[in-house]
């Protein structure tokens, strides 16, 4: 097995583009392992495709990124931003995706942390409900709920809290921060009001070229 190495994620003048479209130009920062990074920018910036490089969905055209999580052995959970959901599967077997393999005691265990998860966000009684007609913002906490109940290493989001009200993104919030400290999180949004709920963070803002 792997050994699980905690080591800053370290992206240094990466460039990407698709097609004749640059996404990426001559970009370097850090992630900080442990720790809550905010990626902060206007919306077609490129924050995604980062998002999608440090996940190993994409790579970079020029430019190196070290200790990516999954070279590295660790565990990653990612919220994209489209929930990504099985629409006809229950809210629970939902959530339950994040740890697919567990013991018979395992697995009653962790229904009951998905049912005490889903009053924490105010979707208490909802864990037999079918997705396909839950509201989007519904979905998004059925999101939000399987990413972070994956207890991954690595927590990735993008714009996570995207179609919630106020009210909502608070509830959701209180519920969140407690599960990500220790963790190394990306948080990619456009919206400075969402990145200041994420409370104390490094925060790396991407500026147009």
């Amino acid at each position: 097995m792997r050994q699980r190495c905690q080591s800053d994620i370290v992206c240094r003048h990466i460039s990407k583009k698709f097609g004749d479209v640059c996404a990426l130009s001559d970009v370097s920062f850090v992630i900080y392992a442990g720790e809550k990074n905010v990626l902060l920018g206007k919306s077609g910036i490129g924050k995604t495709t980062i998002l999608r490089m440090i996940a190993g969905l994409e790579k970079a055209d020029e430019g190196t990124i070290t200790n990516l999580p999954k070279i590295c052995g660790q565990r990653v959970a990612v919220v994209f931003q489209e929930d990504r959901l099985c629409e006809n599967l229950s809210v629970r077997a939902n959530i339950a995706l994040a740890k697919s393999r567990l013991n018979h005691t395992e697995k009653r265990a962790f229904e009951k942390r998905i049912a005490q998860a889903l009053a924490s966000v105010d979707l208490q009684g909802f864990e037999h409900r079918v997705v396909k007609g839950l509201s989007g913002g519904q979905k998004r906490r059925v999101a939000l709920l399987r990413a972070v109940l994956s207890d991954a290493d690595v927590m990735l989001f993008d714009e996570p809290l995207k179609g919630l009200d106020d009210h909502t993104k608070e509830t959701v919030m209180a519920y969140l921060l407690p599960l990500l400290e220790g963790k190394t999180v990306l948080w990619v949004t456009h919206d400075r009001e969402d990145a200041i709920l994420l409370g104390k963070a490094h925060v790396i803002e991407l500026e147009e070229v």
